[in-house]
């Protein structure tokens, strides 16, 4: 008996044959777009290694809440930028309630409400004199158990400001643990939490550091995972998991599909994935020059992401697919 007439590219055939066939679908419900609100700003300052990103003033920060929201974003990922003069060894305006992270918070929230996820970063490292993820040792060494104790009062000062979802990002042992424990003991019970579970020590991480105006001298790899290490952050999640984390992330995305992959295979939460500024900025700048599709290579590199397992994904693209999305389908 002659084998059928079988030809795959059927179903490539045409754009509503490929749409109707697809096996990974994008959704702008699935997005989380990363922010930027720095302290005294007036207006806008664009940041010359995101093309397109901005450190938002509080006013122009309610403004893209509202955009965010009426676009159907799942969510916000507030990032703080304290001036120069309000950093300090202990990072201390991240736990004041009238520090620039709190205060947008707050700003946020009475702006837009539950019409879309309101997140926060909780990490020390924009708020620190020295750059580093928590509060520092005599001998210069990050102090994890030191800094475990300003994360649960940071967790509490974001829950109360209007954060629904904290994340904590900065890889410090226990600290899904001391957060949980911290927002249960303060009456927060229903603030989620965010786990950075998997964080890589990447070189991907310069844009941002620009964009949060970092005073880092050094780097983290004590504490941010050793980019060849996949079973190393199945321990780590798994850990998180344990401490109450309600869901997980895997940052960086591109270089670690491998690492989101495992993770969604592995446990039964949320998974996340940061596309990062590293990523971003490599794809805008090569768009720039003409050489790519941005476009297309933006929604490429999302949907490899989803395709890897991430339900959730932290991008600065959020905004531009979803309007991508609207105009594919």
């Amino acid at each position: 008996m002659p084998f059928p007439d079988v030809r795959p590219r059927r179903l490539r055939r045409t754009p509503a044959i490929r749409r109707l066939v697809e096996e990974t679908k994008l959704a702008p419900s699935e997005m989380v777009l990363p922010m930027f609100v720095k302290e005294g700003l007036t207006e806008p300052h664009p940041i010359a290694s995101m093309p397109g990103v901005v450190q938002h003033s509080r006013d122009s920060l309610r403004k893209a809440a509202v955009a965010a929201a009426q676009a159907g974003l799942g969510g916000i990922m507030l990032f703080g930028v304290p001036t120069t003069e309000s950093k300090d060894e202990t990072g201390s305006a991240g736990t004041d309630p009238d520090g620039i992270l709190n205060a947008a918070l707050r700003d946020v929230t009475a702006e837009v409400g539950d019409a879309t996820v309101l997140m926060s970063d909780l990490c020390l490292d924009e708020f620190t004199s020295h750059g580093h993820c928590g509060v520092l040792a005599p001998d210069g060494s990050v102090d994890n158990d030191g800094t475990l104790a300003v994360y649960a009062e940071m967790a509490v000062a974001q829950a109360a400001a209007g954060a629904a979802v904290v994340g904590p990002s900065g890889m410090m042992d226990g600290q899904v643990g001391v957060v949980r424990k911290a927002l249960d003991a303060a009456g927060y019970q229903d603030v989620a939490i965010l786990a950075y579970a998997a964080k890589y020590a990447s070189a991907l991480y310069g844009p941002f550091r620009e964009a949060v105006e970092s005073s880092l001298v050094g780097d983290r790899r004590t504490y941010q995972q050793d980019p060849p290490n996949l079973r190393e952050a199945l321990r780590e999640v798994a850990l998180d998991v344990d401490e109450g984390a309600d869901i997980v992330m895997v940052k960086p995305a591109l270089p670690y599909l491998d690492v989101i992959a495992a993770v969604h295979a592995s446990f039964d939460v949320p998974v996340a994935a940061y596309q990062i500024s590293g990523e971003y900025a490599m794809v805008e700048a090569a768009a720039a020059n003409g050489w790519i599709d941005r476009d297309r290579a933006m929604l490429e590199t999302l949907t490899s992401i989803r395709r890897a397992g991430a339900q959730i994904i932290l991008t600065y693209w959020a905004l531009d697919a979803a309007a991508a999305l609207r105009t594919r389908y």
